[in-house]
């Protein structure tokens, strides 16, 4: 059996914003659940040794993301064709 040593090509994802610090981890478990509330969002708890609290950090959901970014571009190219069909139509 001869195996491919194939690498794969790590992507960065969304990046997380710390939304909330909080003293304990009670307080940061109750704010989790609210922002989890809002849908949409991937939310996490972080402890904090330096500042000696939890943070509690959110990202847009990596595939609504991907989502957008398609939606953002479909959109853009469609603004650009417009536009060069514009400038042909002027000759």
């Amino acid at each position: 059996m001869i195996e491919k040593n194939e690498e794969t090509k790590h992507t960065e994802g969304v990046p997380w914003k710390i939304r909330n610090r909080c003293a304990t981890f009670e307080e940061a478990d109750n704010k989790r659940t609210e922002i989890l509330e809002e849908g949409g969002l991937q939310v996490k708890i972080k402890w904090s040794r330096l500042r000696d609290d939890f943070m509690v950090k959110a990202r847009l959901d990596p595939a609504l993301a991907q989502e957008e970014e398609l939606r953002l571009r479909r959109a853009e190219k469609k603004r650009r064709k417009a536009k060069l069909n514009k400038k042909r139509r002027k000759k």
